[in-house]
């Protein structure tokens, strides 16, 4: 048995240096006094008896009183393996409440600070690169419009139903939306893209090509502006 290796790996998994050493002299099985560990464990004997309390109290070893001293013997290594399982699972759904409930607080403070924030400088949106939080604010964006949504596009791929679902339902309600969208040198995404600005159509936005490089901008309600800028670096050389 490598005991070093041994006492690295359950320092690892949260005992500290001196409880390790405790724990694999314990190991032995046989009952032991608070001496006779601290020597074989290589440790300051007054060291020893908070941590023989605590592990008593934590149910990894037992408490034996006999007529002149205290004796210490392990419990099953398994059941002290259920213990700590235990007491892992009651910890992290402890956290994983509280985390709930704090992000639900942040969430209703989030919700109340938005609705007062309307200065100009609040509403132009920048941002760098594709991500689904990028696209998740731009959705955010169009639910919010209430009368005219005007964008200049060039989509690598065009979510059709999802855009074309939220557009109809934007359009039902009395807004306009009038796009412009980038054609380019792939003929497989040229396809898509006039398949899908076709449903757009019928859906009754107003759409027109570009054969000329445009710039991914949305203007929302004439107040909102949302600018999408590529997260490809390169440079054509001069």
């Amino acid at each position: 048995m490598n005991k070093e290796f041994l006492i690295e790996k359950l320092k690892s998994l949260g005992f500290k240096e001196y409880e390790s050493k405790v724990l694999l002299v314990l190991l032995s099985g046989n009952p032991m006094s608070a001496s006779e560990i601290a020597k074989d464990a290589k440790i300051i004997r007054n060291s020893i008896y908070d941590i023989l309390k605590s592990f008593v109290d934590k149910g990894y070893c037992n408490e034996i009183e006999t007529n002149t001293i205290l004796n210490y013997q392990i419990i099953d290594p398994a059941i002290i393996l259920d213990k700590i399982i235990s007491d892992y699972k009651k910890s992290f759904n402890s956290k994983l409440s509280s985390l709930n409930e704090t992000f639900g607080e942040l969430q209703q403070i989030y919700k109340s600070e938005s609705a007062k924030t309307d200065t100009p400088d609040k509403n132009i949106q920048l941002i760098r690169g594709f991500n689904k939080h990028r696209v998740a604010r731009y959705m955010e964006l169009v639910l919010a419009s209430k009368s005219e949504i005007l964008g200049m596009y060039s989509p690598r791929r065009v979510v059709v139903e999802e855009l074309s679902r939220d557009a109809q339902n934007f359009i039902k309600k009395g807004g306009i939306i009038r796009s412009i969208y980038q054609v380019n040198g792939d003929k497989d995404l040229n396809d898509e893209l006039i398949a899908a600005c076709e449903l757009f159509q019928k859906g009754g936005e107003k759409v027109k090509l570009a054969d000329f490089k445009i710039p991914n901008v949305s203007i929302f309600d004439t107040e909102n502006v949302f600018i999408n800028l590529s997260a490809d670096k390169k440079r054509s050389e001069t």
